[in-house]
């Protein structure tokens, strides 16, 4: 072979690779987050923002996706339903966003599906939630009632001779119907429900008003004597809930409390004043105090993102763990896994590749169920420390299949049920403020 020969073939080849490389571009694809960064839900939606972003920034670091580079778009809620409404559809049809990260509360999941089926869209929804739904259009990385409330209940009869309960919770669809699963519970139990009330989100804006609120309800639960408080409040309101209950003598040595809302993020921003929770106990599927190497790995990555006062929580392990369920139907719709074609981050295919995707999660192995895009997830209970920490006082001895519509009623009862909150809010998915 000449010279000019093999410069001729070395010219050829040269071509070949920068054309190959001309039609292997990395694209990006963007990717929605949709939290609260305002409001009363904001200092616990605000480090599940973080969450996402670490899983996010993972990914793109370590080329998960061959030739796809996820960019988040990040909107705030601001804690109202109608937001978050609003912002999925901006999300779904000006961003053109292949998946949505976000939610908390209940209601402004319910707000979203709407929004989601008639734009096709898809959401991966970290919280755990009352159950009695399951769309196509949403992943459901949080517990459903089976793999929290439920156990916590059983729990607090079965190993703490519990049998009458106060039911306290925010007013909105999550409460409401989280605690009529509670009295169907106790029914067939034969416990005993001997109070009920709400509070309206955001209400603690009114401080004078709130507190009088507070301390009524705290008086109530001095006079009926309950084994337990079941607390269903989400938010900042939970702070002058158990500064109430303190005023009013009530303690966890007399009347413990189990929480279903508050974890590691919303005692920190309590500050000092989550020393009056100290000895009280919250239902999750997730502490930062799960003694594996995984979860270890992950509050050292986590805190090194986002400084060592960080913690860790449910909805972070489950918004995490979300990204790269997501990622992992992604790549196993591509017919190539070296080079991920960016047809497979659709919301329709994903949808067809989602059923059985598992990730090995912080709080243990999590695999989704084909059947209703539930987690099968570890449930567990938790006793709340001086440091803000959970120590660990039950686990189930493995992954709880997820029943979304709890057995205690048929299916459509449920429905009727939800209708009859929704009418009753004037079509909101909460109750509105006085």
């Amino acid at each position: 072979m000449t010279r000019s020969t093999l410069l001729s073939w070395l010219m050829l080849a040269l071509l070949l690779l920068v054309g190959c490389g001309e039609q292997r571009k990395e694209q990006t694809v963007k990717v929605g987050i949709l939290h609260s960064a305002t409001g009363t839900m904001a200092n616990s939606e605000r480090p599940v923002i973080d969450a996402v972003q670490l899983a996010i920034d993972e990914i793109n670091a370590n080329n998960y996706l061959p030739g796809i580079k996820l960019e988040p778009v990040i909107r705030d809620g601001q804690s109202k339903e109608r937001v978050f409404a609003q912002h999925a559809g901006d999300l779904l049809d000006e961003e053109d966003v292949a998946v949505i990260f976000g939610g908390w509360t209940s209601a402004s999941r319910k707000a979203m599906i709407p929004v989601l089926q008639a734009e096709e869209g898809l959401l991966f929804y970290p919280v755990q939630y009352e159950g009695a739904e399951s769309s196509p259009n949403v992943v459901y990385t949080g517990a459903a009632p089976n793999q929290q409330i439920i156990p916590a209940v059983y729990w607090a009869m079965k190993d703490k001779g519990a049998k009458s309960f106060y039911l306290i919770g925010s007013d909105y669809v999550f409460p409401r119907t989280a605690n009529e699963v509670i009295k169907d519970q106790l029914k067939a139990l034969g416990g005993e429900v001997v109070g009920e009330r709400y509070l309206i989100l955001g209400a603690e804006e009114d401080e004078a008003v709130f507190a009088e609120q507070l301390k009524e309800i705290a008086q109530e639960i001095v006079d009926t004597k309950p084994d337990f408080i079941l607390n269903t409040i989400n938010g900042d309101a939970n702070g002058p809930f158990f500064r109430a209950l303190r005023e009013a003598g009530v303690t966890p040595q007399t009347t413990p409390a189990i929480s279903f809302s508050i974890d590691e993020n919303l005692l920190k921003s309590m500050g000092m004043e989550k020393q009056l929770l100290v000895g009280d106990y919250a239902a999750w599927n997730y502490f930062q105090s799960v003694p594996t190497r995984e979860n270890r790995e992950f509050v050292r990555k986590f805190q090194q993102a986002y400084g060592n006062d960080s913690v860790t929580s449910d909805p972070i392990d489950a918004a995490y763990s979300g990204v790269y369920l997501w990622a992992e139907a992604v790549r196993n719709a591509s017919d190539n896994k070296d080079w991920i074609d960016i047809a497979a981050t659709r919301p329709e295919v994903v949808r067809e590749h989602i059923g059985n995707r598992s990730f090995h999660a912080p709080g243990g192995m999590v695999f989704i169920d084909p059947q209703n895009q539930h987690l099968y997830k570890t449930a567990r209970i938790g006793v709340i420390q001086s440091d803000g920490q959970f120590g660990l006082e039950w686990e189930s001895d493995a992954p709880v299949r997820p029943a979304p519509y709890p057995m205690f009623r048929p299916m459509e009862a449920w429905d009727e049920y939800l209708a009859m909150l929704k009418q009753g809010w004037n079509g909101e998915w909460s109750a509105p403020k006085q």
